[in-house]
C-alpha cells in the first residue's frame, strides 16, 4: 500500500443561525502517497485550513472517512486519535507558535518528551534537527532572539520532532518576506525530502507549489 494518507467522501459544512448552511468541503477525495510532496492551492477562505485539520484529526468531517497508513480513523477514541496525531502527524502554521519562555532546542524537546522519549534522546534528535535546517549554533535562543525565519525553521523542527508520516503545512512560509520565503521554503523541502516524509503544503503561492511533486487546487469544495 502506497497510500499514507486518505481521504473519502469528506464533507463538511457549518451554520450560521438556523437556516444558513454554509458547504465547505463537498464529498472530497484525497490520496497522499508514501514520499510525496503535494501543494494545496486556494485562495483564502477556500477551506484549505478545514481540509488539512480534518487530514489531521484536529477536526471531524460531518461525512467521510479519513485513513492514515492504512488505519481508518473514524469513530476512534478521543485518546485514540490523540495518538495517532502525537505519532503519526506533523503540523506547522503560518505562525510559528513557538512556547516563549522555553529555547528552541526545549521547543523541540517537549514535544518528543510527551510522546514518551527521554530526556537526553530527545536533546540529541533536537539538535539534529537544528543542524539540518542550519540552525546548529541557535539552540539556546529564545524564539524572541530569532529572526522570522528562524522561528519558522525551529516550527520545522518541532513539526518532525517525533518522526511523523505525514506532515501537514498551512500557508508555511506565509508570514515572511518573499526572499525569506523562499530560502524557508527550500530548507522545508530539503529536510522533508532527507527524512522520506509524506507532505500536503497549502499555499497560495503557485511558484511555490510548482516546486513540489504535484499539486491540486481546491475548488467549490472539492479538489481538482
Amino acid at each position: 500500500m502506497n497510500n499514507v494518507l486518505t481521504l473519502q467522501g469528506i464533507s463538511k459544512a457549518y451554520h450560521k443561525g438556523k437556516s444558513n448552511e454554509i458547504s465547505i468541503l463537498k464529498d472530497l477525495n484525497f490520496n497522499l502517497n508514501k514520499g510525496e510532496v503535494v501543494g494545496l492551492v486556494a485562495p483564502s477562505g477556500a477551506g484549505k485550513s478545514t481540509l488539512l485539520h480534518i487530514a489531521g484529526l484536529l477536526d471531524t468531517a460531518d461525512e467521510g472517512r479519513v485513513s492514515i497508513d492504512g488505519v481508518d480513523q473514524t469513530g476512534l477514541s478521543d485518546r485514540a486519535l490523540t495518538r495517532t496525531r502525537r505519532q503519526s502527524v506533523g503540523f506547522i502554521y503560518q505562525f510559528h507558535h513557538l512556547l516563549p519562555e522555553f529555547s528552541a532546542i526545549e521547543n523541540i524537546v517537549l514535544p518528543q518528551m510527551a510522546n514518551g522519549c527521554g530526556r537526553d534522546q530527545a536533546a540529541a534528535r533536537a539538535a539534529d534537527l537544528l543542524d539540518r535546517v542550519g540552525l546548529s549554533n541557535r539552540g539556546s535562543h529564545r524564539p524572541a532572539e530569532l529572526s522570522g525565519g528562524e522561528q519558522q525553521r525551529v516550527a520545522f523542527c518541532r513539526a518532525m520532532a517525533n518522526a511523523p508520516k505525514i506532515l501537514l503545512a498551512d500557508e508555511p512560509t506565509g508570514n515572511l518576506d518573499p526572499t525569506t520565503s523562499d530560502t524557508v521554503f527550500a530548507v522545508l523541502i530539503d529536510l522533508v525530502k532527507e527524512t522520506g516524509l509524506s507532505a500536503l503544503i497549502a499555499t497560495h503561492n503557485l511558484e511555490l507549489a510548482k516546486r513540489m511533486d504535484r499539486m491540486v487546487k481546491l475548488e467549490d469544495g472539492r479538489l481538482v
